[in-house]
């Protein structure tokens, strides 16, 4: 996406998205997802890691809610909630 800018000593130019800075939200969005995608590629070494996976959901659920995207936070606490009655499956399993 283009947006314009100006300031006082240039004219209206065109800045892309990568030019905005990172936020801490966005660090924060980012943290949680990468940590769903590594619990969910390790989940069939351990148990722990499908808990770490619902865990890593939620954050992934606060973000979304926080950045206003809330049907992303929605379908994120669903797979929480799935991934933990996964994880308590799999305790009894054992």
């Amino acid at each position: 996406m283009l947006n314009f800018t100006t300031s006082a000593s240039t004219s209206p130019r065109l800045i892309s998205d990568s030019e905005q800075p990172i936020t801490r939200l966005s660090l924060f969005g980012l943290f949680a997802v990468t940590c769903m995608l590594i619990c969910y590629a390790l989940e069939r070494r351990s148990r722990w890691f499908i808990l770490a996976f619902a865990v890593a959901c939620i954050l992934g659920s606060i973000y979304g809610f926080l950045q206003g995207a809330w049907p992303f936070g929605l379908v994120e606490a669903v797979w929480a909630i799935i991934a933990f009655l996964r994880w308590q499956k799999s305790a009894a399993a054992n």
